[in-house]
């Protein structure tokens, strides 16, 4: 594929967008993937990293290794997404203890219109898909309710935490922060990020790299075989994700870490007019528009060929 430097460009904004989207709990970088046209290029990408890739390097040079890389799209995509994860990580802590309400009031705009636009990409909709949508979106919401378990701070769990979370982060409608707020890794990795800490932070890579090598090839196989049962199983994904992002919650129970520091542990929708505090209603439905449109953006850019 030809791209001229402006695409690349396009590409590390597109990065900017994930990583943004993934430091947030409840939001997925692999919605804003597949909304912006480069889901499939990325799993198929990351899926072509193997043995014969690098005896490509070997026999026929570093030039034809990259080629066969998808280098310069790697580069490109990941730029924006460790530098956008690594900046709002911090910026999202805080939105996330100040203003809840209208942080989740922008991402609930923006998970709606991604049900839409990922939706609309099945060609074929049959009873076999209808059920997979409701399969999905049963998995995304079950997921979305579960309480999150103590901090663990152990390498060995970081590690593996690093292996789920990425298969999550790639996964439409499932969101790698959440999962790792779940496994109790996610004040763990922020924290990590905000010391510097080197080896706590290779420990998460190394995982978070085994597993997107493996689970990227499950889905490459599915996207070939079963495209659009899986399409309408990630559609469910992201309509079933929807309860976590809701802006107005009340907290059931708490987690007090040794610290002293509380963090909700337990939480449960609620209407706005039920909201024990300002429900901020109409700039939460001023950020859901924004939210919305901003996907319309997106995939504006990722129908450009």
């Amino acid at each position: 594929m030809q791209r001229r430097l402006k695409d690349y460009f396009i590409i590390a904004f597109k990065g900017l967008a994930m990583g943004a989207a993934d430091a947030v709990p409840g939001v997925s970088g692999g919605t804003i993937a597949f909304i912006s046209g480069i889901y499939e290029e990325l799993i198929s990408t990351i899926s072509n990293v193997n043995a014969s890739l690098f005896k490509t390097l070997f026999s026929k040079g570093f030039k034809a290794f990259w080629q066969q890389l998808n280098g310069n799209f790697i580069v490109a995509l990941l730029s924006g997404i460790v530098v956008s994860f690594v900046t709002f990580m911090r910026i999202a802590n805080y939105l996330l203890e100040f203003h809840p309400v209208l942080i989740w009031s922008f991402f609930f705009g923006l998970i709606i219109a991604s049900i839409y636009f990922v939706g609309k990409q099945i060609t074929k909709w049959t009873a076999s898909s209808i059920i997979a949508l409701i399969l999905g979106a049963a998995v995304a919401f079950y997921i979305s309710k579960l309480p999150s378990l103590g901090t663990n701070d152990s390498d060995w769990f970081l590690f593996i935490a690093g292996a789920i979370a990425i298969c999550a982060m790639i996964l439409p409608g499932i969101s790698g922060s959440f999962i790792l707020i779940i496994l109790g890794a996610y004040k763990t990795l922020s924290a990590a990020i905000h010391d510097v800490d080197i080896k706590k932070i290779i420990i998460f890579g190394s995982g978070a790299v085994l597993g997107l090598l493996s689970f990227s090839h499950v889905l490459k196989w599915l996207f070939k075989n079963y495209h659009n049962l899986t399409l309408a199983i990630l559609t469910g994904f992201i309509f079933g994700s929807l309860n976590k992002v809701w802006p107005w919650k009340e907290t059931l129970t708490w987690h007090t870490n040794s610290k002293g520091i509380k963090t909700p542990l337990l939480q449960e929708s609620v209407s706005p007019f039920a909201f024990q505090g300002d429900n901020q209603l109409l700039f939460a439905v001023i950020l859901m528009i924004i939210g919305f449109l901003t996907i319309f953006i997106l995939e504006k850019l990722g129908s450009k060929k």
